[in-house]
């Protein structure tokens, strides 16, 4: 998929508004993590490790360090598309902005409210982005290249990265709590019920069939 590919077709106007809709929530979703302070999503533990090291705000993280990802797109052959690049920017940008409007949460119940909006909306955003069909996110797409050059299941490459962006977060100084492991629980089944729920029909496909994909099933599309 180039980032050209897809611009095209009678629902355009509709994946381009999901595709920067869902990019932008997720963002919102990050940020509402990180003032609950219960623990943040894996790749977020480590963007928060890095921005207590460095002095950058934790959305200009984000932003280089999908830009690194990216670029390790290159020796193993991705392709990005539309969504891919917008991923890089909107996302960061968006998180940045709603933590200058969000006050940190005071008290268990505030910071419990927080993390639990913080993970629907991320489960509502993965769903709107991947729908959308304009390619996976630098780091999905990461996943979903390495997979293939190693022949690993999707699974355990997955778990992998993970693992090690969370240690590496952690000891960076990043955020890991119990917000951390209902996300890794949560987000599966949630992400899954919106990628059905918002399921932009292909050209030609009945919207059954595009129904019935999963999140892994669109991230893999070429």
């Amino acid at each position: 998929m180039s980032i050209a590919s897809g611009l095209r077709g009678r629902h355009l106007t509709r994946r381009l508004t999901q595709l920067y809709a869902g990019l932008a929530l997720y963002g919102v979703s990050s940020a509402l993590l990180v003032r609950g302070g219960l623990g943040l999503e894996p790749w977020g533990v480590l963007h928060q490790g890095l921005a207590e090291r460095t002095g950058l705000t934790i959305g200009i993280v984000s932003i280089i360090v999908g830009a690194v990802v990216l670029l390790l797109w290159i020796p193993i052959r991705q392709k990005p598309g539309l969504g891919t690049v917008s991923n890089v920017f909107v996302i960061g940008i968006a998180m940045d902005a709603t933590l200058a409007l969000v006050p940190d949460a005071h008290g268990l119940p505030s910071r419990i409210a927080l993390m639990v909006a913080g993970i629907v909306l991320n489960g509502l955003a993965t769903g709107l982005y991947i729908a959308a069909r304009f390619g996976p996110g630098p780091r999905d797409g990461l996943m979903t290249g390495l997979h293939r050059l190693t022949g690993r299941s999707i699974r355990l490459v997955r778990t992998a990265i993970e693992v090690a962006v969370v240690v590496t977060g952690f000891l960076l100084g990043g955020s890991l709590g119990v917000g951390t492991v209902l996300y890794a629980l949560s987000i599966g089944p949630l992400a899954q019920f919106f990628l059905r729920f918002f399921a932009v029909p292909e050209e030609g496909a009945s919207s059954s069939v595009v129904a019935s994909a999963t999140p892994k099933q669109v991230i893999l599309r070429p």
